[in-house]
Order: structure tokens, then C-alpha cells, then sequence
């Protein structure tokens, strides 16, 4: 009982210790929306226009894709997609569609270096992976080439990896799992160019073997679009011994319900 009453007291003197820095920090750098910069209430957060145009991803959807489904059909239900074209890994989890705000959000993150957005874009993943992390062996990030990491000074799948295994307590595996082929731009390509041109392109990092084998992963990516990088990420972990692989990211490219 003591010594819940003294880390009581601890926290309450940082919290007063702390609070004119904080002050400080809102009057030289005011809370504004992470999308469009408005004043808002608070750090990390949305104003209420953006945050309305968000459209995460809930059930029901494809237990396989996460497709989301317009009506509940029920539990376990597949979509003709899954069915039809099973996918290298087990199962694809993603927040939100990516539109408006959402595409935002990666796109400050990915090209305008916004790394602050990154704890509150992995808690929204982390919410939306249906418990895979909480039951995960560790947390895998897609990679980068290393020319491309030199140009682009850092991996936002890895940023995004990253503030999860903090807040889940999972262990981060970012250098398990190697980019061994300099690919083009997935960007502009159709869905079987983005697949020839991810073709053969991951490894697993010499003496790594055991992060993978028997394990159950999280692979994570920021964007699923067609799903050629992280099928091509997925068929390297299976062929290392992976028992149970799910794709994890912020958003994923979706027109409509199905």
C-alpha cells in the first residue's frame, strides 16, 4: 500500500515539475491538427473537420483481406477475393481507407519527414489488429533498400513498428527481414508490374533464421494498395519456417464496401 501511495506521489511532483515546460511548449508551439494544422485542444490529435472524414476500417469485413463488408453476413465469412486468390500471408488488418485525411497522415510521414505522427498513427494500427499483436512473437517492418534508406534517412514502416512494440511490450524485429533488391517505385505501376518488380527482392538477415521460424509475425507496412510488396515480403517469412504471418498497416487503398 506504501509504495502505491509513494508512486502516486512520485508522478503528481513530476506532473508539477513538469507543468510550466508544458506551458511553455503549448506557448511556442501551439496543439494543431496533425492534417491541417488548425488550432486544437491538444497535441497529436485531429480538428473535428478531419477527424469526421475518416473512414476506419470495422467489422464486418473479410477475415482474410479485412475487405469490409456492407452488410454482416455473418462470422468467419471470406470474401470472393480470398477465396478465389488466397493471399501468402494469413490475414491483412488496416485502420482506415486511404482517403482524405487519412492519405494525409502517410503522406506527411512518408515524404515531409513528420515523424511526430507516428505514435498516434501506430496506436490507431495497433487497435485496429483485431489482438495479432497482443498474441505476436514479434513485430517485422517491411524494409527498405539500404540506397534508398540513405536517400530517405529513415523506414516509416519502421517508425510505425516501432511506437508498437512500445506500447505493446512485443519485441522489434527491423532487422530481421532485409531488402536485397533495389526495386522501382511502386507508385504508377499496375498490379503486375508492382509484383515483377518485387520479385525475389526480400531476404532473411543472415543468423535471423530463429525470429522467424515457428514464430507468429506482424508484418508492418504503412499503405496496402495491390499487396505485391508485403505478398512478396510474406512468401520470404513462410519459406523461413513463419507459422502464422498478418499483415498489419495504417491504411489501405478501398473505393467502397463490398
Amino acid at each position: 500500500m506504501k509504495s502505491i501511495h509513494l508512486g502516486q506521489s512520485v508522478q503528481l511532483l513530476r506532473a508539477h515539475i513538469l507543468r510550466p515546460f508544458s506551458v511553455l511548449a503549448d506557448f511556442l508551439y501551439p496543439p494543431a491538427c496533425s492534417v491541417c494544422g488548425v488550432s486544437t485542444s491538444g497535441h497529436r490529435g485531429l480538428c473535428a473537420k478531419c477527424w469526421s472524414g475518416i473512414r476506419f476500417i470495422e467489422r464486418p469485413y473479410c477475415e482474410v483481406l479485412g475487405v469490409p463488408f456492407s452488410h454482416d453476413l455473418g462470422a468467419g465469412i471470406l470474401s470472393a477475393e480470398a477465396i478465389a486468390n488466397p493471399p501468402s500471408f494469413d490475414r491483412l488488418r488496416s485502420a482506415a481507407t486511404h482517403d482524405h485525411a487519412v492519405r494525409d497522415l502517410v503522406h506527411g510521414l512518408k515524404y515531409r519527414d513528420r515523424t511526430d505522427l507516428a505514435p498516434m498513427m501506430a496506436a490507431w494500427m495497433l487497435r485496429a489488429s483485431d489482438g495479432t499483436v497482443e498474441n505476436c512473437d514479434g513485430l517485422i517492418p517491411v524494409p527498405l533498400h539500404r540506397t534508398r534508406m540513405l536517400a530517405r534517412k529513415f523506414n516509416q514502416a519502421a517508425e510505425l513498428a516501432r511506437h508498437m512494440a512500445g506500447l505493446s511490450g512485443k519485441p522489434l524485429l527491423a532487422a530481421t527481414l532485409i531488402r536485397v533488391k533495389r526495386t522501382s517505385q511502386q507508385v504508377g505501376l499496375g498490379a503486375k508490374a508492382r509484383e515483377d518488380n518485387v520479385r525475389g527482392a526480400f531476404a532473411i538477415a543472415k543468423g535471423s533464421e530463429n525470429d522467424v521460424f515457428g514464430k507468429r509475425i506482424v508484418l508492418v507496412d504503412d499503405v496496402y494498395t495491390t499487396g505485391a510488396t508485403v505478398a512478396a515480403a510474406s512468401r520470404t517469412l513462410r519459406k523461413a519456417g513463419a507459422a502464422d504471418i498478418t499483415v498489419l498497416t495504417f491504411a489501405r487503398a478501398l473505393s467502397e464496401p463490398i
